[in-house]
């Protein structure tokens, strides 16, 4: 009689890796020092496993992680994978009642939570449960100075479990995790990927990038970002070392790309951009560095030529939430000579950029962006309304604007939504953004619409000063003979930190609540 086929478990991915380079790190804690081989990191997650096991959270269930990158969240990730429970990473900078309402949405029971956001899990507790409550019965904490009653211990929970291999709880199309979008408008809705999506997530990645057994990975954002929770994966079946940060910081990357000999990472260009403010010539050696990926919005050329002065090459990376991560590359000559370019389409992975017909455009003009592939999210979590209005005919519709070119290398311009109609003509605040961020006295800069009675919508720069001499006039001389005329902001407004999401994502909403206009004529 034939064994039966081998399924997918993502847990399982950790227990694969320990076997075949037990003794190589794994996992470094940038912030505490600690140091785990992959097979140190294995049977601290099957410790964590079993001991959810022993509290009753059984397949299928929902836990929740309120935790700071950490060791500790590296471990529960792949313990409640191996289990077969669902995983809910959440946003460390929502508020209680934004978290309360994806815990009830997502039926999460359990609860792990760090030091840092313990007072986040006080006013969840203090809610209660029904409607306007949290639905968690088990609430976990994690290396707390001083734990609540009403919590349980990670540490001792950990400590006093086995370390003996569990049975894998769920494979193949079994939930995996539930990441809820950042919610820059309206509700948060929960991005579905199972074993098998998160499993294609990977290996698109392992078939198209440069990564290579032995490197060394700096892993800087947040692990409820699919762009952490995705490469933290990948690295482990790949043999890479995750170097992890608690939180960035741009002079701490520095030290970590020298203490650590980071050869690979991934940074949001808001990221690249502080770190390139707090880069000091000589203090710290990254030749070792090969490149640098950088996704979540579209990369000024600035900051790529600014990086290639350095000797470190920057690749632009298109991905979401929906597709596990990967959608769009672009690499080696490509990344100058395609420079401000996404790329083409991932391994495994098929990317078209269609006008409202669904016609694919023309090189040049503009579309949306749709991906195809099996690292498609299977769903949106409880809202059949949403999954069927962005996945059509297997294809995910993103609502990010684009073009491409002859050679089919595809340009990101800005979130459709985010698009500004002025007299009739279309205007990319991605675009506008990047010559805002070639001038030497820019620190960071945003742009979005204002009303205008005279041409519907007009440009509004948001910047943030490197130069505490600049002046509006300074910005709009310094763009008047770089855009048309009808892209060129008619105001400057002046901030000292433009607001982001996690990703690095510039919140519009905040800004156009902010600035509401009418825009000046």
């Amino acid at each position: 009689m034939s064994e039966p086929a081998m399924k997918t478990n993502v847990g399982q991915f950790l227990t694969r890796r320990a076997a075949l380079s037990p003794d190589q790190d794994g996992l470094v804690d940038a912030d505490t020092g600690r140091r785990f081989s992959f097979r140190e990191w294995n049977l601290r997650s099957n410790r964590t496993a079993n001991a959810l096991t022993g509290l009753g959270v059984g397949p299928g269930d929902r836990v929740a992680l309120l935790v700071m990158n950490s060791v500790e969240y590296a471990e529960s990730f792949f313990a409640i994978a191996k289990l077969g429970a669902i995983c809910v990473p959440l946003n460390l900078r929502l508020m209680p009642q934004e978290i309360a309402y994806i815990l009830r949405d997502s039926g999460a029971e359990t609860l792990l939570f760090s030091a840092e956001v313990a007072p986040i899990a006080q006013a969840l507790h203090a809610m209660g449960g029904g409607d306007a409550g949290s639905p968690i019965e088990r609430w976990i904490g994690v290396a707390l100075p001083e734990r609540p009653e009403w919590a349980l211990s990670y540490e001792a929970l950990q400590e006093a479990a086995s370390d003996a291999e569990p049975e894998a709880g769920a494979s193949e199309d079994d939930v995996l995790y539930i990441m809820y979008t950042s919610g820059t408008t309206g509700l948060p809705k929960g991005a579905v990927h199972t074993h098998n999506t998160a499993t294609w997530g990977v290996l698109t990645i392992q078939a198209t990038s440069d990564s290579r057994q032995g490197d060394r990975y700096l892993l800087s954002l947040p692990l409820f970002h699919v762009g952490a929770l995705t490469p933290l994966t990948a690295n482990v079946v790949g043999g890479v070392t995750n170097v992890v940060m608690r939180m960035f910081n741009p002079q701490r990357a520095w030290q970590l790309i020298n203490d650590e000999r980071i050869t690979i990472m991934l940074k949001v260009p808001a990221m690249l951009n502080f770190m390139l403010q707090a880069y000091e010539p000589g203090k710290y050696k990254h030749d070792q560095l090969r490149f640098c990926w950088s996704g979540a919005s579209p990369l000024p050329v600035a900051l790529i030529e600014a990086y290639a002065k350095l000797g470190i090459p920057v690749h632009q990376v298109y991905g979401l939430t929906e597709t596990c991560g990967p959608a769009c590359l672009i690499a080696g000559e490509d990344a100058m000579r395609k420079a401000g370019s996404t790329g083409l389409a991932f391994f495994h992975t098929d990317v078209r950029v269609v006008d409202p017909s669904g016609a694919d455009v023309a090189p040049g003009e503009s579309g949306e962006v749709i991906v195809r592939g099996k690292h498609i999210m299977s769903e949106y979590w409880n809202n059949p309304e949403a999954t069927a209005e962005t996945i059509r005919d297997g294809w995910l519709y993103s609502g990010d604007g684009a073009t491409v070119d002859e050679d089919g290398f595809v340009y990101i311009q800005d979130r459709i939504k985010d698009m500004i109609i002025s007299g009739g003509e279309n205007v990319y605040p991605a675009e506008v953004e990047g010559v805002l961020m070639q001038h030497p006295g820019v620190g960071d800069a945003a742009v979005i619409g204002q009303p205008s009675a005279k041409w519907g919508e007009s440009a509004v720069a948001i910047v943030v000063r490197k130069d505490a001499e600049l002046d509006a006039a300074g910005v709009l001389g310094f763009v008047a003979d770089k855009l048309a005329r009808y892209k060129q902001p008619v105001t400057v407004e002046f901030l000292d930190e433009i607001p982001r999401n996690p990703s690095g994502k510039v919140l519009k909403r905040v800004l156009r609540e902010q600035y509401p206009g009418p825009a000046p004529e």
